[in-house]
């Protein structure tokens, strides 16, 4: 019988938790040992129709960490091999594609992106190291349904957001999907995937409200919230993430769902990483959960 099956790969925005070169608040609690917060790797997630072959949505630069960590995704036959079948992209950022990289030892698996994406690969020859003849690449766009796996359906949508900042002024932002979500459904049932979002739209909240599972952006708690702690000048909305908290938040935007909702994509400054803390109260009061690597949803 169908049932989608997802595994968390990696919870924490670009840089992961902590990041190497912090010691803000949160990080520090992290390289001390607190046992309040749990160190997490970048964004990724992994889903199944049937727990045999395996569909990677972004290739964080911490996958080869995130395969170890992970049994069924372990190589089960000799030579070589993979269970890993596809992987959809959902944008070029570099904790989005790096991970690539560490798939180059010529094993097949097919890679699905917009168009957008495939070029920012094709323009840097570095990713040549993927051999077409062994990764099959296929260019997606929103509204179109594709069947990456057997029994796993995938359907891409538009999310607002912004090219990567490597990119700003190398492309055209309006030449077509620079980010995007994914609808995932196998077995009846449903999962969203936004690890990066500027913006509710009508389309995607009434997404949501058809959705057993959203997985959303959860990478700053306040806009200004890098400029604050003096890790960064730019603020969340700059950067293409809607804040969590606020009133005008993700939190707010998610209450009143049936799904099950959690946060992914979380930044090393995020107050909510805090086990107890008052931001952490105020999303779990909200019935929303903080993702965690190694998480396992079944549907």
């Amino acid at each position: 019988m169908e049932r989608l099956t997802a595994i968390v790969l990696g919870a924490a925005a670009g840089g992961g938790f902590p990041q190497w070169n912090c010691r803000c608040d949160t990080c520090t609690l992290a390289w001390e040992g607190d046992a309040r917060v749990c160190p997490r790797t970048q964004a990724s997630l992994a889903v199944s129709g049937d727990g045999e072959s395996w569909l990677l949505i972004n290739a964080s630069p911490d996958l080869r960490a995130q395969i170890a960590a992970t049994p069924a995704l372990h190589p089960r036959a000799a030579p070589r091999g993979s269970p890993i079948a596809a992987i959809v992209l959902t944008g070029a950022e570099i904790d989005q594609i790096a991970g690539l990289l560490s798939l180059r030892e010529g094993t097949p698996f097919a890679l699905y992106a917009t168009a957008q994406t495939h070029a920012t690969l094709a323009a840097n020859p570095i990713f040549a190291a993927l051999a077409p003849g062994v990764v099959t690449r296929t260019a997606i766009a929103p509204g179109r349904a594709i069947l990456p796996l057997a029994r796993v359906t995938v359907e891409a949508f538009d999310v607002p957001g912004k090219v990567p900042l490597y990119l700003e002024g190398a492309v055209d932002a309006r030449a077509g999907s620079a980010n995007i979500g994914l609808a995932i459904s196998a077995g009846g049932r449903m999962l969203l995937y936004v690890p990066g979002a500027a913006a509710l739209t009508p389309s995607i909240v009434e997404r949501m409200a058809r959705a057993d599972v959203v997985m959303f952006d959860g990478t700053l708690f306040r806009d200004d919230e890098m400029i604050v702690t003096g890790t960064g000048g730019k603020s969340g909305r700059r950067m293409g993430h809607m804040p969590v908290g606020g009133p005008d938040g993700s939190l707010a935007a998610l209450a009143g769902f049936a799904a099950r909702r959690l946060y992914v994509h979380i930044n090393n400054t995020n107050p909510m990483l805090v086990a107890g803390s008052p931001e952490r109260r105020q999303v779990e009061a909200a019935g929303v959960e903080i993702a965690s690597d190694g998480m396992r949803i079944e549907l």
